[in-house]
């Protein structure tokens, strides 16, 4: 008998974030590759929300999202990876919601 596939649900001020840019080299703004082994500084990375708790208030799924990597629990879901992660966590959000941003674009 085959397990029914069950809907994934956040609890709290959980936030379930997928990374989209990848962790891998990157490139400076003068075309130098920058080998993902590099680290001047903690560096932190965009990802997109997937899912997020009832007590959530400042983001929603399909937001991009900035935090910092190592503080955060991975799960692997249908062979994908995902971070989980308090709302609090979270550094800025980037959506398309005309709010209080910064003036800077992705």
């Amino acid at each position: 008998m085959q397990d029914p596939k069950l809907q994934i649900q956040m609890l709290h001020d959980r936030v379930m974030v997928k990374i989209v840019d990848g962790m891998g080299e990157r490139r400076s703004s003068a075309g130098i590759v920058i080998p993902a082994t590099a680290e001047v500084a903690k560096r932190l990375i965009w990802g997109e929300v997937f899912g997020v708790g009832q007590h959530v208030r400042t983001v929603k799924v399909g937001d991009r999202v900035l935090f910092a990597r190592d503080e955060q629990y991975e799960v692997e879901v249908q062979g994908s990876t995902y971070l989980v992660m308090r709302e609090r966590e979270l550094h800025a959000v980037a959506s398309e919601r005309p709010e209080h941003g910064t003036g800077l674009y992705l």
